[in-house]
């Protein structure tokens, strides 16, 4: 479902009529912070030295743990492990640009402690540094791209950030913006919305979507879950 006007004098309604949720579970790159301009300039560079197309190469950056990126072109002599720590290291020495998406922070800190988590296909480490860069909370649960063995589109980090909440995958609601962490959303039970803040061209998918977090608001509903507003 898709929201094409959202003009500030509308009044709230909910993206999921009648429904309340236990926990939201957030992916964090391009979803409540953006960090594309940091993680292309990284990127970029490693594509070169490799003789890689950086153009056509960079949108399959997003979404993914490095390893995976790495592992998946199988360049000769390359080893993943090791040049996904090296990216690594790059992306948290550059954080430069770094910022929340418009209305996450007033958004994150309404939510009560323990019932949201972060999701991310990031290593801990970047994850922790590109959230001081953003002002950004680090919640109770944060799962990274260690605490699993497989990574998105595989359903497992929000299968175990659920876990850790208490609560079923299911009656969670993930707040994603690439199409492997929405895949990862849809195939752990959950409800999904996208956030195309970062988005040079729509992606198609079946799910309500905002451009951010300012036409967004959590109230309480029934045994205190979650229901989410949007003008």
């Amino acid at each position: 479902m898709r929201k094409d006007e959202r003009g500030q004098g509308r009044a709230m309604v909910s993206p999921f009529p009648g429904r309340g949720f236990a926990a939201f579970l957030f992916d964090m790159d391009g979803t409540i912070l953006s960090s594309i301009a940091a993680a292309e300039r990284v990127w970029a560079s490693w594509a070169r030295r490799h003789g890689l197309d950086v153009g056509a190469f960079l949108p399959t950056i997003h979404g993914r743990r490095s390893v995976e990126t790495v592992r998946r072109l199988a360049l000769p002599g390359v080893d993943p492990e090791a040049e996904a720590a090296a990216i690594t290291l790059a992306e948290i020495e550059d954080v430069t640009g770094v910022a929340a998406i418009a209305g996450a922070p007033a958004f994150l800190a309404a939510l009560p402690a323990g019932r949201w988590a972060i999701v991310t296909s990031a290593p801990r480490a970047l994850a922790l540094r590109r959230l001081e860069a953003a002002g950004l909370p680090v919640p109770e649960v944060m799962i990274t791209g260690e605490d699993v063995e497989h990574g998105k589109p595989a359903p497992d980090c929000f299968l175990l950030a659920a876990d850790r909440l208490g609560v079923s995958a299911g009656e969670c609601l993930a707040f994603e913006d690439a199409a492997a962490g929405i895949a990862a959303a849809e195939a752990a039970g959950c409800a999904v919305v996208v956030i195309t803040a970062t988005h040079g061209h729509p992606l198609a998918t079946r799910h309500f979507d905002a451009p951010g977090y300012e036409a967004l608001s959590v109230s309480p509903g029934a045994a205190g879950s979650l229901i989410l507003d949007a003008r």
